[in-house]
């Protein structure tokens, strides 16, 4: 069986690598976009099974990259988990991630957050 794939975009070091390192340790292929604006391009290529993008590092350019993936047909289905340093992250609507989690609770609950942005109604 394929592996899933996981697009994930940090600049951040730390946080970033460990949750790379997370995903592949419950079995998911990562691919590391290093500049939002080059997300879309690369799940049209790669179609990934989900997106877990920084919002961090460049909140407009991350969230203008999660906009043009919700208003492209080709990639509008993709769960999206915005992560943040923030201990409330505030939510965002239009056109916005799936979720958005804080980063220290990301790591702690990675499966669960999966299952969360993966259920499909």
């Amino acid at each position: 069986m394929t592996q899933p794939l996981a697009l994930v975009v940090y600049e951040k070091l730390l946080p970033g690598s460990q949750l790379v390192n997370r995903l592949q340790d419950l079995n998911y292929r990562v691919q590391v976009v290093n500049a939002p604006p080059l997300l879309v391009e690369c799940a049209e290529q790669a179609r990934p099974m989900l997106v877990l993008v920084d919002l961090d590092s460049d909140r407009p350019a991350a969230l203008a990259a999660i906009g043009r993936l919700k208003q492209n047909s080709a990639t509008r289905h993709l769960p999206i988990i915005g992560f943040t340093t923030n201990a409330q992250p505030e939510p965002i609507t239009e056109h916005g991630p799936t979720l958005i989690v804080n980063e220290v609770a990301l790591l702690a609950h990675l499966p669960q957050f999966l299952d969360q942005a993966l259920h499909v109604d």
